[in-house]
């Protein structure tokens, strides 16, 4: 008997066929889906993307850069308001220093007498006999006090230096017998004044501050006044409505630089008050 097997063979392998046309029509069909997924993918509109996250910076970095700008900014400068002066300070006021006195320095001060008119000679003549007989160290100063006096001479004002004492000069020495006999064999000087003729006295520190003048600056550039007439001295008058008039001066006030005078009017003395420029010595 005789066996056929080859229908069965057939049948498996269309079986086999079968189920692979099936498996490639299913990745076809995958794939095709795939596709057609992918298309209306790229044809629909994108939705309003996300916005992107913003890294915020940490909440300490605005005070740095705050910090970090302020510290290149300029500081404002504060305006200094002035400090009123209080007492204390107005106070303050510097003092000269006092003059020094004359009867402080080195010797004592002594007069010496010479005649009238010749001081400056006399003067002279001691301080080349000091120099010639090398008595420096003993004879230091010798000195004739002078002032400046105001004097009416024409009409005007005129300042004139005046001696304080004529016919007497001041000497500045340490006395022994050599320095006296210096001085007072000086040609000229009739002697020592004050004491006895071989001691004569040294002047006191008043007599001293008083003949040398020591006074304030204002004092001693002030020029003292010496009027040129006296109490009842005829003088004229040469200025004003009474130009011309005699008179004989009744008053004289030498601060006020005014003077009364008696001027005759009318047959009767007038008492009119006039300055110093307005009247002459007859």
């Amino acid at each position: 008997m005789t066996l056929t097997t080859q229908p069965a063979e057939s049948h498996d392998f269309e079986e086999n066929e079968t189920d692979l046309v099936a498996e490639d029509e299913q990745v076809e069909s995958d794939e095709q889906v795939a596709a057609d997924e992918q298309v209306a993918a790229d044809e629909t509109p994108d939705s309003d993307p996300e916005p992107e996250a913003v890294d915020q910076p940490p909440a300490e970095e605005p005070a740095e850069e705050v910090t970090e700008t302020a510290a290149t900014q300029p500081e404002p400068v504060a305006e200094e308001t002035p400090t009123p002066a209080t007492d204390d300070s107005a106070e303050v006021v510097e003092t000269p220093a006092p003059p020094i006195s004359p009867y402080d320095k080195p010797g004592d001060w002594y007069v010496i007498h010479s005649y009238s008119g010749y001081e400056n000679k006399v003067k002279a003549n001691l301080e080349t006999r000091i120099q010639s007989m090398h008595m420096e160290d003993r004879i230091f100063e010798v000195h004739i006090p002078m002032e400046d006096v105001v004097e009416f001479k024409g009409g005007k004002k005129v300042t004139v230096p005046k001696k304080v004492f004529p016919g007497y000069i001041l000497v500045r020495m340490t006395l022994d017998d050599d320095s006296w006999y210096a001085v007072r064999n000086t040609p000229g000087v009739t002697g020592f004044v004050a004491g006895n003729a071989q001691k004569p006295t040294p002047l006191s520190r008043r007599e001293v501050e008083r003949f040398l003048g020591v006074q304030e600056e204002e004092e001693k550039g002030k020029p003292r006044f010496k009027p040129e007439w006296d109490v009842g001295e005829q003088v004229r008058v040469v200025t004003g409505p009474f130009a011309d008039f005699n008179g004989m001066i009744e008053e004289l006030n030498v601060d006020q630089q005014k003077v009364v005078v008696l001027v005759n009017i009318f047959g009767r003395d007038t008492p009119v008050e006039l300055g110093f420029e307005d009247i002459q010595k007859n």
